[in-house]
């Protein structure tokens, strides 16, 4: 079975730490065995890492909780709701909150769970857009 190597993994996950990157290397060898090296398994083994990792600023960071991170992973690949790019949107408002100011995420105060995961979301693709110049 071919082992993906991190000078493969998308350049968020180099960044990341070494049990994201085993994760997805590992989850994305399966999914190659099973689905062949394309779309699907590289989708498969980023929604792996989805359920135990959270997209912060330019890399993942292990989540407090195991589990799906948005409305559209628990559902499954067919579920009509919009996914929320890496962001945590099922964990609570203090920690939406707690990740919005590590970004920078102005007016985050008067902002609602959604509002913080939208800003989270646009800080989080600044952050990997500078980091790859």
């Amino acid at each position: 079975m071919p082992r993906t190597r991190v000078e493969d993994m998308p350049s968020t996950i180099q960044r990341s730490d070494r049990k994201a990157q085993e994760t997805y290397g590992a989850t994305l060898d399966s999914a190659i065995a099973e689905y062949g090296d394309g779309e699907r398994a590289h989708r498969t083994a980023l929604s792996s890492l989805k359920h135990t990792h959270e997209k912060v600023g330019d890399h993942w960071e292990p989540k407090a909780h195991k589990g799906p991170s948005d409305a559209h992973a628990e559902g499954g690949r067919d579920d009509p709701h919009p996914t929320a790019g890496g962001v945590d949107a099922n964990a609570t408002k203090a920690h939406l909150l707690e990740v919005a100011k590590r970004l920078g995420v102005s007016g985050r105060s008067r902002m609602t769970k959604d509002e913080l995961v939208e800003g989270i979301q646009k800080a989080n693709d600044r952050a990997t857009a500078k980091a790859r110049r």
